[in-house]
């Protein structure tokens, strides 16, 4: 199918980026209900799978609202109102989505099951259920490597960025993906399903760079403006593990064992498993973990029983290792 969005002056305008943490959410989920590996993603499928299921997250509300191709529900992924909202805006928003909205997109999803039938039944509360598993999800999948994640999103905004500086809006757009093209002031989008124009769409246009999508969405409700999600550049390298830079130079600063700890993270990892990789007692690495955490370099995000550990933006920079 190819559809066509045609922009006046008013719609380039009011077009811009914005990272939204619920596109990640959806777009991360199916391919973690995959069944095959990934060639890009595997390190974190094979981080995360485990503990998904262990949480439950495979038989869930949001696999039953994630079909492994085609149509995802419209209010699983608001508008964003800035440019970086966090998770809590996002899951705000889809609380606060009308009942009748909620059933219009169970309709165009197409499945009929208990929880379907709930959530039609019963939108406010089912909601918020649903916003509690995402919150799970979050903790588990995407909070440990949300540092690495933004701060990929975040290059790729700043390059589409200079090159609408340096060459113009429609040189973007015929470099965003290889199905979108720009002629005549019109974007012309190469899809399989839902099609979409601009009498069927809200003015302006909100471009949403995602580390898992593997091909372009889009969304559309007006008054609002279409939003359309496609592959950041640099995703190949973001599991990549790199050579810290300056590791001595830093453990004079910090000392040997917590930069030992911090170049240990490059995954997630609980106390537990950084005490057995580096040798240091399970007591030791907690002490150093909580001074690491005060100073901003770790975060801690609870993942079932386990407490994993990650390394904030902060210490990515430190280490020479940011995306």
């Amino acid at each position: 199918m190819l559809s066509e969005l045609a922009f006046s002056t008013e719609d380039l305008a009011l077009t811009r980026f914005a990272a939204s943490p619920m596109w990640e959410v959806v777009t991360s989920f199916r391919l973690l209900a995959t069944a095959s590996a990934h060639p890009v993603h595997r390190p974190w499928l094979d981080q995360v799978r485990p503990r998904a299921a262990a949480a439950g997250l495979d038989r869930g509300w949001l696999a039953r609202l994630i079909p492994r191709s085609g149509y995802l529900p419209d209010f699983l992924t608001p508008p964003a109102g800035e440019p970086a909202p966090d998770l809590a805006t996002e899951l705000a928003a889809i609380r606060a989505t009308p009942a009748d909205r909620v059933r219009a997109d169970l309709d165009v999803l197409g499945r009929d099951g208990p929880r379907h039938r709930a959530l039609r039944a019963d939108p406010e509360t089912r909601l918020g259920e649903l916003c509690e598993e995402i919150q799970t999800y979050w903790d588990v999948a995407l909070a440990p490597y949300w540092a690495k994640i933004r701060a990929l999103l975040d290059a790729d905004v700043f390059h589409r960025a200079r090159q609408v500086a340096e060459r113009g809006t429609g040189y973007l757009f015929n470099e965003l993906h290889s199905t979108l093209s720009w002629d005549d002031n019109t974007l012309r989008m190469v899809r399989r399903h839902c099609g979409i124009s601009r009498e069927t769409a809200g003015r302006g246009l909100l471009l949403v760079p995602s580390a898992f999508a593997d091909k372009v969405y889009t969304w559309s409700s007006p008054p609002e403006p279409p939003q359309l999600a496609y592959p950041a550049r640099g995703t190949g390298t973001l599991w990549e593990h790199r050579p810290v830079t300056r590791a001595e130079a830093i453990a004079a600063v910090l000392g040997r064992s917590r930069t030992l700890l911090l170049t240990e993270l490059a995954a997630p990892a609980s106390t537990t498993e950084l005490a057995r990789r580096t040798g240091i007692s399970a007591a030791g690495v907690s002490q150093h973990l909580t001074a690491l955490r005060d100073a901003g370099m770790v975060s801690a995000h609870r993942a079932g029983r386990s407490v994993l550990y990650a390394r904030t933006a902060i210490a990515e920079s430190l280490l020479g290792t940011a995306a």
